[in-house]
């Protein structure tokens, strides 16, 4: 293998710290996964927001040990030995599954001082979820360089998808 193709294969730690930062591909999944979840919850009648905001919180934990798993036996610790700095990199680089659930558990634990009732809590915590993904993937798209209209573009993506979310709320209702 040649000089720059070992250098590809294996980037100076400064570089890899920064490539992994800029994956916000869990972000953009765990906020789409929340949406999911409080769409899921809204149609089942009220839930008490302790309940919504331990679901949230819950459900992003369980997907980010899910992410975890997939991206070790990914990377081929099937068939090594895994090595616990490898664990821990890997348990960082996904943690914003979690994160993504924050925000929206967040909007949920704030509604009654907002004076919000069940159903226009949800739609908030939606509205948060449906902003994060946006959001994640922007940041994402800023951090890896894209041009202007790449990130336009990916931030309508992931716009329209929560928009689907939203759509079935609605559907789901009637």
């Amino acid at each position: 293998m040649s000089d720059a193709g070992r250098a590809a294969a294996h980037p100076p730690p400064r570089a890899a710290a920064r490539r992994a930062h800029a994956d916000y591909t869990g972000g953009v999944y765990g906020s789409l996964l929340a949406a999911s979840v409080i769409v899921g919850a809204g149609t089942l009648g009220s839930f008490p927001r302790v309940e919504l905001v331990l679901l949230l919180l819950l459900t992003g934990g369980v997907f980010w040990i899910a992410h975890v798993h997939a991206q070790l036996f990914g990377e081929g610790l099937a068939r090594h030995r895994p090595d616990r700095h490898v664990l821990w990199r890997v348990c960082r680089e996904e943690w914003t599954v979690v994160k993504a659930a924050v925000p929206p558990a967040v909007a949920v634990a704030v509604s009654p001082v907002l004076g919000l009732g069940v159903q226009a809590t949800q739609w908030f915590a939606l509205s948060v979820a449906v902003a994060g993904q946006v959001g994640w993937s922007v940041a994402a798209s800023r951090r890896a360089g894209a041009g202007r209209r790449l990130i336009v573009w990916s931030a309508l993506v992931n716009l329209v998808l929560g928009l689907v979310v939203l759509s079935c709320k609605l559907w789901l209702k009637h």
